[in-house]
């Protein structure tokens, strides 16, 4: 089975991080692009867990903010500046053809696969190989939803949706679509935008919750396009990091879960079941990613606005999709939903938090396995919330976000988070970089494939592979003098 975001890799090997660089900043950036920095830090959960107890343990985020914050305008940037809105998601191969470069292209990026800096010119040799080994087992599971992935044909809908939505508030935006790993990629998007003359930009990660693997590894490439292009040095850009706690986000969940939950026979004694995907735990621990503590809030929030509307079933977060030997986010789903039908619960309603989209996550891990094992584990009715897609309520709230980014588009903008304001603190990207991950490291450049079938840089690592193979018998064949030359009579054999 493959993956569209970090929760489906095959392995993760992590390097060794400093544990206090999420505290670094750079004030370095271009005055057209300064904005605040947000600060992060992680927490411990366990299986079930209350929001009482959550909100103890959840440190308040912190927003750096600068000593001197200009005066920022109180109205969007509309008039003579051409504003644009690019969303950016990871992608999915369409086709079964797509399965293995798409693969490829996720093993390859840095972000994904950390391997220690001794050992990081192995990272394409090393994708190739992954890649190649997982894409029957891949190729199967997109197969079993239909022969791709549905996500490039739901986030082109969402993006038309949104600009429809700013158009409807009066602010006449065009949105873009980023991928990462697969078609349209970033750089497509890009190109784009300088087509179209945009002047002011929003980044829209299409992640609820920050984490280095989905929306950094995102950020990454695009501080390496801007910082290589004239035009997009001078455009200036602001980034909405994360938006889990938006009153609209959390309104649309509430309701999806709602109207999931009375499709059961007794609603009240179902266990509202959170799976969230999976990231190594080595990147909460080592590298400072915000991930599990802004999921955490996340699901407490989701469960106080169904308080409010008398629904207090009991509910859990696990994380789904960890493969390879290194150590994951706990509880893991799988192991959750066993214990859950040991414990006795008969009735679960799964719901995807970290996905706003379908795709093989969902369609095929949740839908399929996950519902195959919870009834080989005693649990007799399994609901399954779908994602947002272009439910009204969210789409209109992520207009409302791009609204309110605009005046910060170029100026600093403080953000009090405690008091929970709508809008999660903004920065541009090299300095949301600088705060998540101070060790960034050269990216790779999407591939493009061969007409039969490789990537050119397969073929460039396939003959850089052949080339080692070819010194090592030499070098064998003249400290041995033994071997094939010496056989066929190309080298002398010893006396």
């Amino acid at each position: 089975m493959a993956a569209e975001s970090i929760a489906m890799l095959p392995w993760t090997i992590s390097s060794s991080i400093p544990s206090d660089h999420v505290s670094q900043s750079h004030s370095s950036a271009a005055p057209s692009r300064n904005c605040v920095v947000a600060r992060y830090s992680s927490t411990q959960s366990s299986l079930l867990f209350s929001k009482d107890s959550l909100r103890k343990c959840l440190r308040p985020l912190k927003a750096l903010v600068a000593s001197e914050t200009p005066d920022v305008p109180t109205t969007p940037f509309t008039g003579d500046d051409k504003v644009g809105v690019l969303l950016l998601n990871l992608g999915g191969p369409e086709t079964l053809d797509d399965v293995q470069p798409f693969l490829f292209n996720l093993f390859a990026d840095p972000d994904i696969i950390r391997l220690p800096r001794l050992f990081r010119f192995l990272q394409k040799p090393l994708a190739q190989f992954i890649s190649v080994l997982r894409a029957p087992k891949s190729k199967e599971g997109y197969a079993s939803i239909g022969g791709g992935s549905p996500l490039r044909r739901i986030t082109d809908a969402q993006a038309e949706e949104l600009r429809k939505a700013l158009w409807a508030k009066d602010v006449p935006a065009k949105v873009y679509v980023g991928m990462r790993y697969w078609h349209p990629f970033t750089e497509e998007a890009i190109k784009q935008i300088k087509r179209d003359g945009i002047t002011k930009l929003v980044v829209l990660p299409l992640y609820p919750q920050f984490s280095i693997s989905t929306s950094g590894s995102s950020l990454r490439l695009l501080e390496s396009i801007f910082r290589e292009d004239e035009y997009l040095v001078n455009m200036q850009h602001t980034v909405i990091p994360s938006w889990y706690q938006r009153e609209g986000y959390i309104t649309a969940m509430a309701n999806l879960i709602e109207r999931e939950l009375q499709s059961f026979d007794s609603p009240e004694k179902v266990m509202i079941f959170f799976s969230a995907h999976g990231v190594p735990l080595a990147y909460v621990e080592e590298a400072g990613d915000p991930y599990k503590a802004e999921m955490e809030e996340c699901i407490d929030l989701i469960m106080e606005e169904l308080e409010k509307r008398k629904i207090t079933n009991a509910y859990t977060l696990a994380y789904q999709s960890r493969v390879g030997p290194v150590e994951w986010l706990k509880p893991y789903t799988d192991e959750t939903i066993v214990e859950l039908g040991q414990k006795g619960v008969k009735r679960l309603l799964a719901v995807p938090i970290s996905f706003v989209s379908e795709h093989i996550e969902t369609l095929e891990e949740i839908d399929v396995e996950y519902k195959e094992l919870a009834m080989k584990s005693g649990i007799e009715i399994w609901g399954r919330v779908p994602a947002l897609g272009c439910e009204a309520t969210f789409i209109s709230d992520l207009a409302d976000a791009v609204i309110e980014s605009l005046p910060y588009v170029g100026a600093m903008a403080v953000s009090n988070l405690e008091a929970r304001q709508p809008l999660v603190p903004l920065g541009s990207v090299e300095e949301l970089l600088a705060a998540y991950d101070s060790q960034r490291r050269e990216l790779p450049a999407p591939v493009t494939v061969w007409e039969w079938g490789w990537t050119k840089s397969a073929e460039t690592w396939n003959g850089r592979a052949a080339m080692l193979a070819v010194v090592v018998l030499l070098v064998l064949e003249v400290t041995t003098g033994e071997g094939f030359l010496h056989q066929w009579g190309i080298l002398p054999i010893r006396r």
